[in-house]
């Protein structure tokens, strides 16, 4: 959809890009960060409000702001260049001179320690042996042995040479090992792989010049856009589609187009073209389109009994991606934003079959002391759930939203669809002669997450596709599908960098990215282990004091089609399995790392743990979260995937979370984060469940397909949310922002006082630089039910709302905040007396002329003391003038004023934040 408020600015990851050369790491990453288009800010709140353009000024002002503020969170990061390109600075209208800043360089990840500890174990990947003595001249050659021997020792030390140490099995750390650290040696930098490295010769399959246009009738795909010159451009009107193919072959940028004929009104005989490499086909009548064949460069390697399957492939540490079609003209590796998707109404889509698990079993807790009273309307008064029916997808088979009512924006149970049938031409390359292996991959309708499905049975004839395994990726339904696409299909590995393979033959093919033939040098690594450090004890033996310190984690292999289960009452649906797994530990660090090119989770802290610290760590092209924090209730006979641990008092005991079975005082801080949910779109940065007293603090996060920051549910509360920068979120997603919450689900904990409630403790929200410039609402987005959140001195910038609480939402404070130009400064329902949200000392900056929606009877929101800026000086609230309105008692002591300069704005948000000219001013040109 074309954005309903823009401003010239931020850098938004949808551009098509040039295709990258596996030769160069740093090329593709300049095309990963840099691909600047519109700021985009929405909603439909903000549209409607919206008097006034953001000013390009103002936009540039805080960006440069937004940078330093980023370079002194991470001083590691030196110049910070990812930041720099994700910010746009390099634009000529907000340029900064980044080779100025070079000069400050990264800090790469090192260990805490310069010196190595007497007595360590070291291990060489190249050089050592595992026969050997394990010291310094004679090390260790494989993980696995160093572990083995580190096991029933007090303390020790593994120390990790330079080198890729790949791994065959997961490394297993339980509480024999409590006191180890396993850190990188000083000044080194130590890959640990899931992978395999393969030995591929690689021979010619088809390699072609550019071929002749491929032409269909009844087929659209430019419908819904506007000649730009730069995704489509406007060739006139043509008598027939032969010289409007002739006129699109003659330029070429053109890559495919569009005649309109004569029945078509207004649009009769115009011939429009696509730049931009994509083939978004509608069937429509009165239309003929064609695209342009290309040069093909596909190689071919038989690589049989090396591995067994290729989930993924990584050519000189760089991802390739899976056949697919729509094609990605930049890779899997760079956003396709709302683009580079088949339409959803491209497809007749198969209803859901209700009765294919057989019927789903109810259960609501009514017991007395469980029922939480704080809300009007009785919502999310009752914990429930539903097992098994349709929630048989998941493992284990239970979720709210099987339960009898669940309730909520949008809420009915959950189904999914089963099958398929796309449109003439919506795959111009079916039918498929074997869809044995592919899997298809489609939007949740308002794109609030993916579903991803094998096909169990396809009949060419029809092009209908039958769903196998899979929908278990979302804990969102709908009965039909939205945007789609189809990967690992033989006949759509057509586009540069794409690879297939053949399981029955051994042969990877590969449409090599470069001139030529594939390199003899060429590293081709196959992603193997889904788990690469499995740290795991229980509460009752937990691993204690163990650390990581200065790893870098790469090349495990993707776990979408694993089993997932449903966390909360939130949306999600996760897998419980990451890279580096943590469950059943006290004093676990993770520090100095870097978690990058993981196909699943990177990390993930499960169950019980205590006093868990993520420090200092880079986290970037992740499949799925970069650090998820999952704890247990008893709700089914057993714990799901993977462990299955027996479970009793269930499902009563769902609701109870005094078992202390979760995750406690999580510590994450000082960690970049960036390129996340490459594979799976229901993903953050940081995203927690039956989670409680939680630190997130110090943090830099950008570039993710949804909210950056989630907690799923009200489990305990006790969080701080602190001092962040995040932007650049809900990339291709509807709905949120920078942060996100839910609490549908109450649950009985002891985090409030000490003794057993089903009242949360307060959470804070504070500090923080949120820029909310794509599609979303709001940088806070308190979504149904959140309650007890001081959201307080915190920079929040463009958003539809200030302040938002909807569905049963209550007990939401907003004060000291500075929000510039959001739409309007708040949005809230009614709850009971004594529970009412408040919003005070505030600085909103507008783009309309109403405050918004406040309750303004009964229960009334508590305002006073704001400061609101307009275009004309003037706002009104309740209906009336301000000062009507406080002549009622609403909003007293607060004013309006015209909108004050950019300097003065951003003078407020500096002092707030206490941000340091870390950037000279002669920097920014």
């Amino acid at each position: 959809p074309i954005p309903a408020f823009q401003v010239s600015g931020l850098a938004n990851l949808t551009r098509p890009m040039a295709p990258h050369s596996w030769h160069s790491l740093e090329a593709l990453l300049s095309l990963v960060a840099a691909s600047p288009l519109l700021l985009a800010r929405d909603g439909a709140a903000a549209a409607a409000a919206s008097t006034v353009d953001v000013p390009a000024s103002f936009d540039c002002g805080m960006r440069r702001l937004a940078y330093d503020f980023g370079r002194q969170l991470l001083p590691r990061q030196g110049h910070f260049e990812s930041l720099y390109y994700a910010l746009n600075l390099i634009s000529p209208d907000c340029h900064a001179n980044l080779e100025a800043l070079r000069g400050s360089s990264v800090v790469p990840a090192t260990p805490s320690a310069q010196v190595v500890p007497q007595g360590a174990v070291f291990v060489d990947p190249d050089q050592g042996q595992d026969s050997a003595a394990g010291t310094e001249a004679e090390p260790l050659r494989s993980l696995q042995a160093a572990v083995r021997g580190a096991a029933g020792k007090a303390g020790g030390n593994i120390v990790l040479r330079a080198g890729t140490h790949y791994l065959s099995e997961p490394l297993l750390l339980g509480p024999e090992h409590s006191g180890l650290t396993i850190s990188a040696y000083p000044g080194e930098a130590p890959v640990v792989s899931g992978g395999k490295k393969v030995s591929a010769v690689w021979r010619p399959y088809k390699v072609t010049p550019p071929g002749h246009f491929q032409t269909f009738e009844g087929t659209n795909v430019v419908s819904g856009t506007t000649p730009d010159d730069r995704t489509i451009r406007d060739y006139g009107k043509k008598p027939s589609a032969t010289p409007c193919q002739q006129a699109c072959e003659a330029d070429g940028q053109c890559t495919a187009f569009t005649w309109h004929d004569a029945s078509q009104g207004q649009w009769a005989n115009n011939c429009w073209g696509r730049l931009d490499g994509d083939w978004p086909a509608v069937s429509q009548g009165g239309h003929i389109s064609g695209k342009r064949g290309i040069a093909m460069n596909i190689y071919k390697a038989n690589i049989q009994g090396q591995v067994s399957e290729v989930p993924g492939l990584q050519l000189n540490g760089v991802r390739a991606t899976r056949a697919r079609y729509p094609n990605l003209p930049g890779g899997i590796e760079v956003t396709p934003g709302y683009g580079y998707m088949v339409g959803s109404g491209s497809a007749a889509w198969t209803p859901p079959n209700f009765d294919k698990f057989g019927p789903v079993k109810y259960f609501t807790d009514h017991t007395k002391e469980h029922y939480r009273n704080t809300t009007t309307d009785g919502w999310f008064t009752n914990y429930m759930i539903g097992v098994n029916g349709l929630c048989s997808v998941y493992d284990p088979p239970v979720s709210y939203w099987c339960s009898e009512h669940p309730s909520g924006g949008g809420a009915f149970a959950f189904r999914t669809p089963s099958g398929m049938t796309p449109s003439k031409g919506a795959l111009p390359n079916a039918p498929y002669k074997d869809v044995s292996e592919a899997i298809i991959n489609v939007w949740r309708p308002e794109r609030w997450a993916n579903w991803m499905f094998e096909v169990a049975n396809y009949d060419a004839a029809s092009n209908n596709f039958t769903f196998g395994r899979g929908g278990n990726q979302g804990a969102r339904g709908e009965n039909s599908g939205g945007d789609f696409f189809i990967e690992n299909v033989f006949e759509e590995l057509d586009n540069p960098g794409e690879f297939f393979f053949d399981k029955t033959s051994g042969e990877l093919y590969l449409f090599y990215n470069g001139t030529g033939a594939p390199p003899s040098d060429l590293e081709v690594v196959v992603p193997q282990l889904r788990v690469l450090m499995n740290v795991t004890g229980t509460q009752w033996n937990p691993v204690k004091n163990l650390t990581i310190d200065g790893v870098t984690f790469k090349a495990a292999r993707y776990t979408y089609m694993d089993p997932h289960g449903v966390p909360s009452a939130g949306d999600w649906a996760l897998d419980r399995e990451s890279a580096l797994f943590i469950q059943g530990t006290e004093g676990v660090k993770v520090q100095n790392s870097v978690f990058e090119r993981l196909d699943g989770n990177a990390l993930m802290i499960s169950g019980y743990n205590r006093h868990t610290t993520v420090q200092d760590n880079d986290f970037s092209f992740i499949g799925s979260n970069a650090i998820v924090s999952w704890g247990y209730t008893n709700e089914t006979e057993h714990s799901g995937f993977p462990y299955y641990t027996p479970r009793t008092n269930f499902p009563d005991a769902g609701v109870d979370g005094t078992d202390g079975n979760h995750p406690l005082y999580n510590n994450i801080l000082g960690n970049s984060a960036r390129e996340v949910g490459l594979y799976e779109k229901q993903s953050s940065f940081y995203m927690q469940a039956k989670t409680a007293k939680s630190t997130i603090m110090g943090n830099v996060f950008f570039n993710g397909p949804r909210a950056g920051v989630n907690y799923n549910d009200g489990f305990g509360g006790g969080d701080e949310l602190a001092h962040n920068l995040v932007f650049s979120t809900c990339r291709e997603s509807g709905d949120h922002g920078p942060f996100n919450s839910w609490d549908r689900q109450p649950f009985l904990t002891t985090v409030r006082t000490g003794e057993a409630s089903m009242v949360m403790e307060w959470r804070d929200i504070h500090h923080n630089f949120f820029i909310d410039n794509y599609s979303p609402q709001e940088n806070i987005d308190n979504d149904d039910g959140s309650c007890f959140f001081r959201s307080h001195h915190n920079f929040l910038v463009y958003g539809g709302n200030g302040m938002k609480n909807d569905f049963g939402g209550h007990d939401n404070y907003h004060f000291d905040n500075i929000y510039a130009y959001v739409g309007q400064a708040l949005g809230v329902v009614s709850t009971l007396p004594g529970h009412e949200d408040r919003f005070y000392n505030n600085s909103a900056i507008l783009t309309g002329e109403n405050v918004g929606d406040p309750q303004c009877g009964g229960a009334r929101t508590q305002m006073s003391g704001n400061r609101y800026f307009t275009t004309d000086g003037k706002i009104s609230l309740c209906g009336k003038s301000l000062a009507d309105a406080q002549k009622d008692g609403i909003d007293v002591g607060s004013t309006v004023a015209s909108i004050p300069s950019d300097d003065a704005i951003l003078s407020w948000a500096k002092a707030m934040l206490a941000i340091k000219q870390s950037t000279p001013a002669k920097i920014y040109v």
